[in-house]
């Protein structure tokens, strides 16, 4: 299309010139002393052009040829440029790569050249980043020392901004790496309000938290992080139970225990697994009466409960049935009659039975639960002695020697 298109442009000028100077029968004369020179205009016209052309070309070449040490030492310059530019490539690359001794080293190179290179001498983002590759691959090297000098020259470049944001989270994710949940809290302590709520440095503090064995902050740190979709619902709902089981178990008397269960969220006192621990922390500190009332609100909604949340509140009402009120009786009959095929509630009400002297009742559950394998070993051994001590106040002492040679023999 452009051959094209200059071929009419051509064809436009012969045109254009033929009209012009086809019929022009005007003559130029030149005089110098005796001489004199005549000319046709046209002839004299496509002199002029061709000299003007000539001292033009004469003039670019002149230039280009004074120019030429200027035009070398941009060339070396740009040179230098793309090798520092690759060199920091190559850092990023190694990086990933898990290579970090070259990663280093390469960082280091893109350094060294940028201080022969004018356009990134004062470039303050290049030198950050090569610095942050550099102490990124030192700190896997267990380098320490040199890690901390590169983050100190990288914040020594930084303003406000990005990469000084970058810097201190980088730099709080390496603390806590050395086990420093002090120093990494107090970096991220450094960040605006507005980067302190980012995923990343939500994660950080969730780690420095448990780092520093302080679950009630850990778990209000991942309720954030759930709520910003920081995890997967179930991998939420798993850490935050376990958070909550950290902050319970770290109560040694009933003041703590009672501080932790009022730390805990509403939706924390509600999930039945969370009772259920509560109730065992509460029971082994002694304060059966304590975790019988955390039980019991659970335990009336235990039919809107899938089974092995059942069963955790079930297993909870096993250890914690010692004293239990005849308040509890109603509940725990209708879940039996809803759930009397799970061992679980069956063990629980066997011990609800007994505690309230229905040695009826409970003489046949609990001989299921002694013999359901699926309970675990401590359960089926409660549920042994409490027979033997049921008939013991029968005075069957048979019975009662057999239920405790049985309890004795289970692994």
């Amino acid at each position: 299309m452009r051959s094209v298109i200059w071929l009419v442009l051509l064809f436009v000028a012969a045109v254009v010139a033929a009209a012009a100077l086809g019929r022009n029968d005007a003559l130029v004369s030149l005089f110098y002393g005796e001489w004199r020179l005549d000319m046709s205009l046209n002839l004299f016209l496509l002199g002029m052009a061709a000299t003007v052309f000539v001292l033009f070309g004469s003039l670019q070449a002149i230039q280009s040829l004074l120019s030429l040490p200027l035009r070398a030492r941009e060339w070396r310059a740009l040179k230098r440029e793309r090798a520092a530019q690759a060199a920091l490539r190559e850092a990023q690359a190694e990086l990933f790569a898990a290579r970090y001794a070259r990663a280093h080293r390469a960082a280091q190179r893109a350094l060294d050249l940028q201080v022969d290179v004018p356009s990134l001498k004062d470039d303050r983002e290049f030198t950050i980043l090569a610095h942050l590759l550099a102490a990124t691959g030192q700190h896997h090297l267990q380098d320490k020392k040199g890690r901390d000098d590169r983050v100190t020259a990288a914040q020594a470049r930084a303003s406000s901004g990005s990469a000084s944001e970058g810097i201190l989270l980088l730099a709080a994710e390496w603390a806590l790496d050395d086990r420093d949940a002090g120093r990494g809290m107090a970096l991220l302590g450094e960040l605006p309000p507005g980067v302190a709520r980012r995923t990343q440095a939500l994660r950080l503090k969730l780690q420095a938290a448990r780092q520093r064995r302080k679950p009630l902050e850990a778990l209000q740190t991942a309720r954030l992080l759930a709520k910003h979709q920081g995890f997967s619902s179930v991998a939420a709902q798993s850490l935050l139970r376990s958070l909550a089981f950290e902050a319970l178990d770290q109560a040694f008397d009933e003041g703590q225990l009672k501080r932790a269960w009022q730390g805990l969220d509403d939706a924390d006192r509600r999930d039945a697994w969370v009772v259920a621990r509560a109730a065992q922390r509460a029971a082994k500190l002694g304060h059966l009466t304590l975790a019988q009332s955390w039980l019991m609100p659970a335990w009336e909604q235990a039919h809107k409960l899938d089974v092995e949340a059942r069963e955790q509140l079930a297993l909870a009402l096993v250890f914690c049935a010692d004293g239990l009120g005849s308040q509890w009786l109603p509940t725990v009959e209708a879940v039996l009659a809803q759930h009397g095929r799970e061992p679980a509630v069956v063990a629980a009400a066997g011990m609800a039975f007994a505690q309230r002297q229905l040695w009826g009742k409970a003489r046949r559950l609990l001989e299921q639960t002694a013999s359901a394998e699926s309970l675990s070993t401590p359960v089926r051994r409660l549920g042994l002695r409490t027979l033997a001590r049921i008939a013991r106040q029968e005075g069957d002492e048979l019975v009662a020697s057999n239920c405790d040679q049985r309890a004795a023999a289970l692994d």
